[in-house]
C-alpha cells in the first residue's frame, strides 16, 4: 500500500476565522518523538483565546492547528524513544502552544516524555478530555501543596479543572468541598464532596458551618479574580492557597495575617521552554492508576464532534451551555 504523505488538519487562520479542514503534509517523528495517530482531541478555554489571538502567554501565533489535550494510537516511533511499541493507546497534554502542532489533525510527532499509556477503562473521547485538566490539578493538589489525609480541601469552581481537583483530593484521603453553582450540588455530592452553594453562602458562612470558623487547610481556586480574593479567606492559619488563575492584583494581608502560603500553577511551562516534559508524562502515567481504580472519572458533555463541526463546540464553550468537557473525534 502507497504511504500516506497527507494529512487532514484543522486550521485556524486569522483571529476568530472559521475552522478550514485542510491537507497538510504528514507529520513525521524526529528523534525523541512518537508519531501519534490521533482519535479524540480534548477542547480547552485556552483554545478559544489562542483563536481570537487573546492569549499572548500561549505563544502559539496563527495559522495554528490548535488542540492541546489527545487521545490516540502509536504509528511510528523515532529514535532513542523507548517504552513504547507501535499499536499502543496513549494520551497526554502534547502540543497547541508555543507552535507545537495541536491535536486537531489526524496525526501529531509527539515529544515521547509527554505520552502515558491511556486508562484502558476510558475511550478515546474520555482519556482525550484529561490532560490539561488533569495535570493543573495534579501541580497544584500534590506538586505544589503536598496534599496529606485527613485535610480539608476547599475547591472554588466545580468545573473543568474543580470536578478533577475534588477527585484527587478525595482520593488523598481529604475531606473535600466545592464552591459553584446550586445545579451541580447532585453531581459533586456524588463525587464524594459537600457541595456549597455560591449564590447562597458567603465565605464567611461557609467557613464557619465547615471548619468551625478555623479555615480550609487547603484551598484550590480555579475560578481566578474574586475568586483568588475568596481563596485568601477561606483558608486556615498556616493553610495553603493554590491558583491555576492567579493573575491580576490581589490584597496579601488576609493570607499574610494567617501564616498561609500562596502557590501558582502555569500549566504550560513544559510545553513552552521544554523543562519538566517527562514530569508531565509521569502525571499522566499516576492518572491512570487513579482511573483503573475507579477514583477519578472525566465528566463529558453528552454531544458529540468531528473535525468537521469543531467550530459548533468551541461555541458551546463560548456561549457557557458546555455541560462537562467537549473533546472532537477524528476518523
Amino acid at each position: 500500500m502507497p504511504v500516506q504523505s497527507t494529512m487532514k488538519a484543522l486550521l485556524a487562520e486569522t483571529p476568530n476565522s472559521p475552522l478550514r479542514i485542510a491537507d497538510i503534509a504528514k507529520s513525521s517523528p524526529g528523534e525523541g518523538q512518537i508519531l501519534v495517530r490521533i482519535k479524540a482531541s480534548g477542547v480547552n478555554p485556552l483554545d478559544l483565546k489562542i483563536r481570537a489571538g487573546n492569549a499572548v502567554h500561549a505563544r502559539h501565533p496563527l495559522p495554528a492547528i490548535l488542540g492541546i489535550d489527545m487521545a490516540g494510537i502509536v504509528e511510528e516511533i523515532g529514535t532513542g524513544v523507548s517504552g513504547f511499541r507501535r499499536g499502543d493507546a496513549v494520551y497526554g497534554m502534547t502540543g497547541g502552544v508555543g507552535g507545537i502542532q495541536g491535536s486537531l489533525a489526524e496525526f501529531a510527532a509527539i515529544d515521547a516524555a509527554l505520552l502515558a499509556p491511556k486508562p484502558q477503562n476510558l475511550s478515546m473521547r474520555e482519556a482525550a478530555a484529561l490532560p490539561l485538566i488533569s495535570i493543573t490539578a495534579w501541580e497544584g493538589l500534590v506538586d505544589r501543596a503536598g496534599v496529606k489525609a485527613g485535610q480539608k480541601v476547599l475547591v472554588l469552581g466545580g468545573g473543568g479543572v474543580g470536578h478533577i481537583v475534588a477527585q484527587i483530593a478525595k482520593a488523598a484521603g481529604t475531606e473535600v468541598y466545592v464552591v459553584d453553582g446550586a445545579s451541580k450540588a447532585d453531581y459533586l455530592a456524588g463525587l464524594g464532596a459537600t457541595p456549597i452553594d455560591r449564590d447562597v453562602e458567603t465565605v464567611e458562612t461557609y467557613v464557619a458551618r465547615h471548619t468551625g470558623g478555623k479555615g480550609f487547610d487547603l484551598v484550590y481556586d480555579t475560578v481566578g479574580g474574586q475568586g483568588l480574593d475568596t481563596a485568601f479567606r477561606a483558608v486556615s492559619r498556616f493553610g495553603h492557597v493554590v491558583s491555576c488563575l492567579g493573575w491580576g492584583s490581589h490584597a496579601l494581608a488576609p493570607l499574610s495575617f494567617k501564616a498561609a502560603t500562596y502557590s501558582g500553577v502555569f500549566t504550560l511551562l513544559p510545553l513552552l521552554t521544554g523543562e519538566g516534559r517527562a514530569h508531565h508524562g509521569q502525571i499522566m502515567r499516576e492518572m491512570t492508576k487513579l482511573v483503573e481504580a475507579g477514583k477519578v472519572m472525566p465528566k463529558l458533555d453528552r454531544r458529540r464532534f468531528t473535525l468537521a463541526d469543531a467550530d459548533e463546540a468551541h461555541r458551546l464553550i463560548e456561549s457557557r451551555q458546555a455541560d462537562g468537557k467537549l473533546v472532537v473525534e477524528i476518523d
